[in-house]
Parts: structure tokens; sequence; C-alpha cells
């Protein structure tokens, strides 16, 4: 009897371990539909205001589970000195992971173009949710990419922390 439960505990364990994995991995995620206009927006230095720009190829996945599992690529024919001179940067970029069947997004191979100077990171829009911007990255080559990170105001109000003097308040219903 003994063996037989623990063979019961075993093939349970082993399945709720697969769904885990699956709901994590695939199950959440959703492809994004472009739309062919405003799937790649940059912050102008001039306006201060997110803006739509020329990009081709793009594939993209989100998730409602969470607001930073966006995903996207791309490719522009726009140059990065153009790019830099119109668009606010963003220093502070760290390309999240992307599910391993994504294959157009490496958060590794996008970290280090950055690291190197072979790809710059701009403002996509910032608070796209209260303490979540999204980012924009593209390589000298034209290739771009996409995801959304927890900003500073973030960070200290998702820790629980009062919001900071020079942050925004959060929403009136409070965080998602």
């Amino acid at each position: 009897m003994g063996k037989v439960l623990s063979l019961a505990i075993l093939i349970s364990a082993l399945a709720a371990g697969v769904s885990m994995y699956y709901l994590q991995v695939y199950h959440f995620y959703e492809p994004v539909e472009a739309t062919g206009t405003d799937d790649v927006m940059l912050t102008s230095i001039s306006t201060d205001k997110p803006e739509p720009v020329l990009y081709g190829d793009f594939e993209g996945i989100d998730a409602d589970s969470s607001p930073i599992r966006y995903r996207a690529c791309f490719t522009t024919s726009m140059s990065l000195a153009m790019l830099s001179e119109t668009y606010v940067p963003y220093a502070q970029a760290e390309p999240l992971t992307a599910p391993g069947w994504f294959e157009c997004f490496d958060a590794e191979e996008i970290g280090g173009s950055l690291e190197d100077g072979r790809a710059l990171a701009f403002l996509g829009t910032k608070d796209i949710e209260y303490g979540i911007d999204r980012i924009v990255a593209i390589t000298e080559d034209g290739r771009g990419y996409v995801w959304q990170q927890i900003n500073e105001c973030g960070e200290v109000v998702f820790d629980g922390n009062p919001v900071p003097e020079d942050c925004p308040e959060p929403p009136e219903g409070g965080l998602n």
C-alpha cells in the first residue's frame, strides 16, 4: 500500500510541476496584433510625448497576468544617430527574458548590445501603467526590441513604501 501511495504522490507532483511550467511559459501569453501605425512609439525630446516611429516586421506577445510580460520585436530603417537626437534615452534599460519559444527576443543578446554600444535604449512610454515604463532598444543594424520594466517610482511603491516626493501619486483605486 505504501508503494502505491508513494507512486500516486510522485505522479501528482509531476503533473503539478508540468502544469505550472505550462501555465508560466505558454498559457498566459497572447500574440499582440500589429496595428501598423502605433505599435512602436518613442518619447520625443522636444514634446516629451510618445510618438509613432517607422517600423516593420512587428511581432509581439503580452499577458494580462503581469504588466511586465510585454515583449516585441521589429525592424526600422531609422539610424541610431537620428534616433538619439530625437528621442529620450533610457539609461537603466534591463531587458527582461522572454519565453524560449518567442525566438526573436533574446534578453542576454539585447543586454550585451546595450552594454557594448551596438544598441541604444529609448523611453517608449513613461508610466504605461503606474510604475511601469515601456522601453525600446534599437541596434545599429535596425533590429528593435520592446519590453516593459518597473521604473524607480514603481520599485518604491510596489515594495509598500510611501510615494517619494518626485513620483506621481498612485491611481485612486490602487495598483493592479
